[in-house]
């Protein structure tokens, strides 16, 4: 089994930053992609940013040039930066592994606990 432990969500007021971090424990040989997503108040789960083993990132065209994903594969951790947040960016933010484990070699999905972020005008 795999656990992954979120962290860095809060208020902020618009023009602010944040930094989610979210670590993966458990049994783990390799992860691809690592990512983060989004729900806001009666919208759907919106991807926002992954970045592949090899380190391709890509993100939703409303966050590009102010969002940065990055990962640490020694810690099993993903980050996402937020830069420049606005009012819209209020969701809850969810990281996700895709997780081949030590010992097999089937893929499954993980999903982080949530992490609230608010953005106040």
């Amino acid at each position: 089994q795999v656990q992954l432990v979120e962290s860095g969500g809060g208020l902020v007021q618009a023009g602010g930053s944040l930094r989610l971090s979210c670590a993966g424990s458990g049994s783990i040989f390799r992860i691809d992609p690592m990512g983060w997503y989004r729900q806001a108040p009666g919208k759907q789960r919106e991807v926002v940013a992954t970045i592949s083993s090899g380190g391709s990132t890509s993100y939703t065209d409303s966050v590009k040039g102010r969002f940065g994903i990055s990962r640490d594969d020694a810690k099993n951790t993903v980050y996402l930066q937020m830069n420049s947040l606005k009012p819209e960016d209020t969701a809850v933010y969810y990281c996700y592994f895709r997780v081949q484990p030590r010992y097999g070699s089937r893929y499954d999905n993980y999903w982080g606990q949530g992490t609230q972020v608010t953005v106040s005008s």
